[in-house]
């Protein structure tokens, strides 16, 4: 799961010469759902392993809670750095969300209050996989009773931004990532 992270994180694409620690793409924005939410990570894979997945958080504030209290040993091996010039966009991104907790607007939790992350290579994309797997996590979620979910998308992912409209999510209001929310009663099965 850490490589098809390290393989879509840099807008979709393959982010390997990005960063010096391969792992660190898996270990922020794989690792804490794994660890955490382990019912709610489902796999894809293929003769070539495994391609994709799809990760969630049913309640989105607790899920944040225990991450925050799960960081200290990625913060003692990724430390924050005063001038971190030579690091790249990406791996500066990172290293920013294991010491900082991303603000979630409270309106957004409120109303959609699970979350979502899912990511595919490649050679898996274009099959319809990516909507089974979003079609499969969103059953999850409401059969564990959630009434809303979101998921945050860069802004330079302009294809999966596409995607997700596509499949039926509303943009909420943001301006520095896109926000895409899904209603759960009315939402695609």
């Amino acid at each position: 799961m850490y490589r098809v992270c390290l393989l879509t994180a840099d807008d979709g694409q393959d982010a390997t010469a990005l960063v010096r620690d391969p792992r660190l793409p898996g270990h922020v924005w794989v690792g804490p759902y794994v660890t955490f939410e382990p019912s709610l990570a489902l796999v894809v894979e293929d003769s070539d392993g495994i391609g994709g997945y799809v990760l969630g958080a049913l309640d989105s504030r607790a899920f944040e809670r225990r991450r925050e209290r799960g960081w200290p040993p990625l913060r003692e091996n990724y430390p924050e750095l005063d001038a971190a010039d030579y690091l790249s966009k990406l791996e500066r991104y990172a290293i920013h969300d294991i010491h900082h907790a991303w603000p979630v607007d409270d309106e957004l939790v409120s109303r959609f209050p699970s979350e979502l992350h899912i990511d595919l290579v490649p050679r898996l994309q274009g099959r319809g996989l990516g909507r089974r797997l979003i079609d499969t996590m969103i059953a999850s979620l409401r059969d564990a009773g959630s009434h809303g979910l979101h998921m945050f998308v860069s802004q330079g992912n302009h294809r999966a931004a596409g995607f997700y409209r596509h499949l039926g999510f509303a943009q909420f209001p943001s301006t520095d990532v896109d926000i895409f929310t899904m209603e759960l009663a009315s939402g695609p099965t």
